[in-house]
C-alpha cells in the first residue's frame, strides 16, 4: 500500500499511476504472494519502469473500473484506435447535448441516454485526432484534459461544460495551462473531473497524486448522468451528434433561454 509520503510528494503522470497501480496489484494479479504468475510478472515490471503492455492494459481495466482508454491515457500511452472516439467533429455539439441534459429531469436524461445509445453505429473513416488540440504535458493535468479529448471536449466544450455540472468556473485558457501542466491540480478540480468522467473521486485523486482533504461527497444526479451521456456520445459521428443535440434541446423546449451554471443541487 501507499503511505502518506507517497500520496503527499510530488509525481509526475508515470509516478501516481505506478503507486496507484501497485495499491491495486491485488486485483490485476491475484496470485501475487502465493506464486509468481504471468499478470504478477507484468505488474512487477511495470512498477520496476516498464510500460505496461497493450493486451495487458485491455485486461486490467475491467477488474479496475476504468474505461480501457482512460487506463491507456492514464498509463501515458497512445490510445488505440478502436477505443477512441468516432468522429472528432463531434466536440462541436457534444457539449450542448450533454448542457441540455443537465436541465433535464431525471426520467427525461435517461431517455436521452437511451436515445444515443440506440443509435446505430458508423464506421470509422479515420484515426481519431480531436479538433482544436492543445499542447499537452506529461503530467496529471495534462492526462485529465487528454482524457476530456477522448470524451470530445476541447478546452472550450470543457468549460462550459464543468460551469453547469460542478462548482468550478474557469476560462478555455486555464484548461489550456492544466494541460500544459502550467497550473496545479487542486482537490477541487481533480474532484470536478472525476465527476464529469465518471471516475471515483478517491480513485482520481491517487491516479493524480493529489491528497483530498477529506472525503468528497457524491457527484450531484446530474453531472452522473452527464458522465454516462458523454461517454455514450464517444460512439456518435458528427451528424449523429448534431441529432442528438437536437433532440436534448427539443426535449428542454422553452426553458432553453440559457444555460445555468453550477446546476446540480439547485
Amino acid at each position: 500500500m501507499s503511505t502518506a509520503a507517497d500520496r503527499s510528494r510530488p509525481h509526475d503522470g508515470s509516478d501516481a499511476f505506478r503507486v496507484w497501480l501497485r495499491d491495486h496489484r491485488g486485483i490485476v494479479a491475484p496470485e501475487a504472494g502465493r506464486r509468481a504468475g504471468p499478470a504478477d510478472e507484468e505488474v512487477r515490471a511495470v512498477l520496476a519502469g516498464e510500460h505496461p503492455g497493450e493486451e495487458a492494459l485491455r485486461r486490467w481495466a475491467p477488474a479496475l473500473g476504468l474505461h480501457a482508454a482512460d487506463l491507456f491515457v492514464l498509463a501515458g500511452l497512445a490510445v488505440p484506435d478502436d477505443l477512441a472516439p468516432l468522429d472528432a467533429a463531434a466536440a462541436r455539439c457534444v457539449p450542448h447535448l450533454v448542457m441540455d441534459a443537465a436541465h433535464l429531469p431525471a426520467e427525461g436524461r435517461r431517455q436521452l441516454l437511451s436515445h444515443v445509445r440506440s443509435l446505430p453505429q458508423a464506421d470509422r473513416r479515420s484515426p481519431f485526432v480531436p479538433e482544436r488540440a492543445v499542447p499537452l504535458a506529461e503530467g496529471p493535468g495534462g492526462r485529465l484534459i487528454r482524457m476530456c479529448q477522448y470524451r470530445n471536449l476541447s478546452p472550450t466544450g470543457l468549460a462550459h461544460t464543468l460551469a453547469v455540472l460542478t462548482p468550478t468556473y474557469l476560462s478555455a485558457a486555464t484548461y489550456g495551462v492544466i494541460g500544459a501542466g502550467r497550473k496545479e491540480l487542486t482537490p477541487r478540480l481533480v474532484t470536478d473531473f472525476a465527476a464529469l468522467l465518471g471516475i471515483e473521486a478517491g480513485e482520481l485523486a491517487a491516479l493524480t497524486g493529489v491528497v483530498l482533504p477529506a472525503p468528497p461527497r457524491p457527484p450531484a444526479p446530474e453531472a452522473a448522468d452527464a458522465a454516462a451521456l458523454l461517454w455514450a456520445a464517444r460512439r456518435l459521428s458528427a451528424a449523429q451528434a448534431r441529432h442528438a443535440a437536437e433532440v436534448a434541446s427539443s426535449m428542454r423546449g422553452a426553458s432553453r433561454a440559457e444555460y445555468r451554471v453550477n446546476l446540480p443541487g439547485r
